[in-house]
């Protein structure tokens, strides 16, 4: 049962870290509309997130730091719901 909630948590982490990447990519283009309707959902979902660290480093000479923390870090807690889902495994 563990195992199968580090499994889903596992999951949803790799969708929403997918996400992130293309939300990181697409600030390269500057040209870009963010008012359009995808593009606005996606910010919707993945701002909050990297509000929190771009309260904590500014960006430096134009390029935001920040998103690249916030990304590591999610990658962290992602290797680490895995470990705990292949632990679970090994104690059922």
């Amino acid at each position: 049962m563990l195992s199968e909630i580090f499994a889903v948590l596992g999951q949803t982490l790799s969708i929403y870290s997918f996400i992130l990447i293309i939300r990181i990519l697409l600030t390269w283009f500057p040209g870009i509309d963010w008012s359009n309707g995808v593009l606005s959902a996606l910010t919707s979902i993945t701002d909050p997130y990297l509000n929190i660290f771009r309260g904590i480093i500014p960006p430096i000479g134009g390029f935001d730091i920040s998103s690249l923390l916030a990304f590591l870090l999610l990658n962290v807690i992602q290797n680490l719901i895995t470990n705990l889902q292949y632990a679970s495994l090994s104690y059922s």
